[in-house]
């Protein structure tokens, strides 16, 4: 049993924390921003909470983080009350944030500075994948550091693997991202045009699902798509547009062409300024009305 600490309980960390307790059987102390989140976990799960990001970290083998972006682990990371104003030499950060490269390279060091160990590792498979422990984890670091944090990522992936050094996590979530999007895309377009030429779409896709047009999101979406339904589940159109944000001020350091993804990223602005940025990703089919 390890000594734990999780901070951010939204839609992927709440759950994820659980697992950690309760299928991992390690000792944890959670944190987040709104208090009433964190005792509301400790009522569900037991465990504790902290009341500062220092606090939680002081003692912990392992510091896992999962909130927002670049500057939202930047306020729970540094500073008095930070992350590595508590953590002890030896221990583990991993940050599951979906957050850039930079970030990653950013905390790395300050980490070494410490003696601290530091994994960049984002996580894909939406809130289904970390209620059920089925998420995909594409980490970032030294390999000492990645062996030492694996085990307990273990305890809620389906697929871990380290990908490169520090910044390599974030920047394989960004590939995974453009690729989501370009399916969605796509997909959205052959749904609409099947429904334009009045095909039954349960038999399309109980066809067209069995050949090489398979995908997660055929498989898992079209339905919703189909009927006009976006609210309340999966990954929202706001984060995405975040996250290919993210991937679109890489490409401009790297060179990369994503014409694609920048005209998904508008599409998904088109979303948000409807209001609907909560609006499941597979809103992209709204647009097409």
């Amino acid at each position: 049993m390890a000594k734990i600490s999780f901070l951010g309980l939204g839609v992927m960390g709440y759950p994820m924390a659980g697992h950690l307790l309760k299928k991992g059987g390690h000792e944890v102390t959670v944190y987040n921003r709104s208090a009433a989140k964190a005792a509301q976990w400790v009522k569900e799960h037991g465990g504790k909470s902290a009341a500062t990001p220092k606090e939680a970290a002081q003692g912990a083998d392992f510091v896992l983080m999962c909130v927002g972006n670049d500057d939202d682990v930047r306020s729970v990371a540094f500073g008095d009350n930070g992350v590595l104003a508590g953590i002890r030499k030896g221990a583990i950060l991993v940050d599951h944030t979906t957050a850039s490269a930079v970030i990653a390279r950013e905390l790395h060091a300050k980490c070494k500075e410490k003696g601290v160990g530091f994994v960049d590792a984002p996580v894909s498979g939406g809130q289904g994948g970390a209620v059920n422990a089925q998420l995909g984890i594409m980490c970032g670091g030294e390999q000492s550091d990645y062996d030492k944090a694996q085990p307990v990522l273990a305890i809620y992936a389906k697929m871990c693997a380290l990908i490169g050094a520090p910044g390599a996590g974030q920047l394989t979530k960004m590939v995974n991202q453009m690729a989501i999007v370009g399916i969605l895309q796509s997909l959205s377009e052959a749904l609409n045009f099947g429904m334009k030429a009045g095909l039954d779409m349960e038999k399309v896709i109980s066809v067209i699902s069995k050949g090489a047009a398979q995908s997660w999101q055929m498989e898992n979406r079209w339905k919703t798509m189909v009927e006009g339904k976006f609210e309340g589940f999966g990954f929202a159109s706001e984060w995405m547009r975040k996250d290919l944000n993210i991937a679109l001020a890489e490409a401009k350091k790297n060179g990369a062409t994503l014409p694609s993804t920048a005209l998904i990223e508008q599409n998904y602005g088109r979303i948000c300024s409807r209001g609907h940025g909560r609006w499941d990703n597979s809103a992209l089919m709204d647009l097409l009305k």
